[in-house]
């Protein structure tokens, strides 16, 4: 992450880019007038959670006519290079974006993005209390809040249900039925699980779902990597054993586009992906076809998830951030929320679970019950700076064990030293 450690110490100024007719202090503003005028530019990824955003904005500009929103969309890859070039720029480019959470810190650490703690205290309604915890924790800085959630992609255990009840198995619970159940769902024409050890960020996301069953984490009490420890060798054995036994053959360059594909077409029986995955794999008119409605979501055998979550943030240099504000409270806000998530997006408050549209919807209630177990219980990939750095290097060591270039043990001793050196 070059780019942005050499920008730690810059000095950024606000803007008056897109305009906006607020007053306010940007750190202390909460309600916004309805009559504030201004452009407000926002980057987001190319995702479903994005496209139900856009679906809001004329219900948005309901209530704040004046206020004209432009989304621009680009693919992951793309985006926080793009973010760092405006953060620095005497003319921002954006003034509201979303923040995947390995860059948080960073980006924090930089000046990057404006407090928000004054904002969220001073906005009637807000309710920053529903929340789920597992979300805020990743938006919290040493104390200071910069962000608010958009989306979480923590993951689960999606499974077919019709291929486990016809091999008279059960969901697994722990590690070692993980692999037990990949191994008996296998077939001469389909594989037991869908796995994604892509090098780098995937089969590190994947991963660290193991790591949890086998009772490892990937930072300690302290905050300091833990990944050579005895529960990380016996996550890494097991993946490895599952990888070769039940996995779809030539798939180590896998990544989340091939797994869904393989379990959507009834090639694999179950994987470890996003809890919002299932929607899509049970909708009639998707991918799955006949066997839309067959698939189910659980927790990640022995309970704990990895998590992982995108943020709305304003950029310190935002040309308007009082209106970025009236976008980001109103689309985040309860009974916005709620709408968003019954229209498909990821859940992110407790009281949309319970929310009586949200229930009522295609996805069904037990989808959510599990949803808010996961999220319950559930930790981020990357806490500090140098995330994505540290997620990248780890994930290029488990891949070299997956592929047989290295043992389990050297793997983990090079993914430590790695991910130490980078923390530091």
């Amino acid at each position: 992450m070059p780019a942005i450690i050499a920008v730690v110490g810059l000095a950024l100024a606000g803007c008056a880019g897109s305009g906006d007719s607020g007053k306010q202090n940007a750190s202390t503003t909460g309600d916004v007038p309805t009559d504030t005028s201004a452009t407000v530019r926002m980057l987001m990824e190319n995702v479903p959670d994005t496209d139900a955003v856009k679906r809001l904005v004329g219900q948005f500009n309901q209530k704040y006519p004046k206020i004209k929103v432009q989304i621009e969309t680009m693919t992951y890859d793309q985006m926080r290079d793009r973010l760092v070039s405006s953060f620095q720029a005497a003319q921002p480019a954006y003034d509201l974006i979303v923040v995947d959470n390995p860059w948080m810190d960073d980006f924090a650490a930089a000046g990057f993005l404006a407090p928000l703690n004054g904002r969220i205290a001073a906005t009637t309604g807000y309710q920053p209390e529903d929340f789920f915890p597992s979300l805020t924790a990743i938006t919290n800085v040493g104390g200071t809040t910069y962000g608010v959630p958009f989306y979480n992609y923590a993951l689960g255990y999606i499974y077919n249900s019709v291929d486990l009840k016809s091999a008279g198995l059960t969901v697994p619970t722990d590690l070692n039925a993980l692999v037990s159940t990949s191994q008996k769902l296998k077939t001469a024409d389909r594989a037991g699980i869908a796995m994604q050890p892509q090098r780098g960020y995937k089969i590190f996301e994947e991963w660290a779902n193991w790591l949890f069953a086998a009772g490892g984490s990937i930072y300690g009490a302290d905050g300091k990597p833990t990944l050579n420890t005895e529960q990380a060798a016996r996550a890494l054995n097991a993946y490895i054993e599952a990888y070769r036994t039940a996995a779809p053959a030539n798939s180590l360059s896998w990544g989340f586009d091939e797994a869904f594909r393989s379990v959507s077409s009834g090639k694999a029986a179950s994987m470890v992906a996003y809890n919002w995955n299932l929607p899509a794999l049970n909708d009639p008119a998707g991918a799955s076809g006949p066997r839309a409605g067959q698939y189910a979501l659980a927790p990640i055998p022995g309970g704990k998830s990895a998590l992982g979550m995108w943020s709305w943030a304003i950029p310190a240099n935002s040309g308007a951030p009082d209106a970025a504000w009236a976008f980001a409270s109103w689309v985040t806000s309860p009974e916005i929320d709620a709408l968003r998530v019954a229209d498909g997006g990821a859940v992110i408050r407790k009281s949309s679970l319970t929310n009586p549209k949200v229930l009522g919807d295609k996805y069904g209630a037990d989808y959510y019950k599990t949803v808010g177990q996961i999220l319950a219980n559930a930790s981020p990939l990357s806490k500090g700076k140098g995330g994505e750095e540290m997620i990248q290097a780890v994930g290029t060591e488990l891949n070299d064990a997956v592929a047989g270039n290295k043992s389990v043990a050297d793997a983990l001793r090079d993914a430590q030293a790695a991910a130490e050196r980078i923390q530091k």
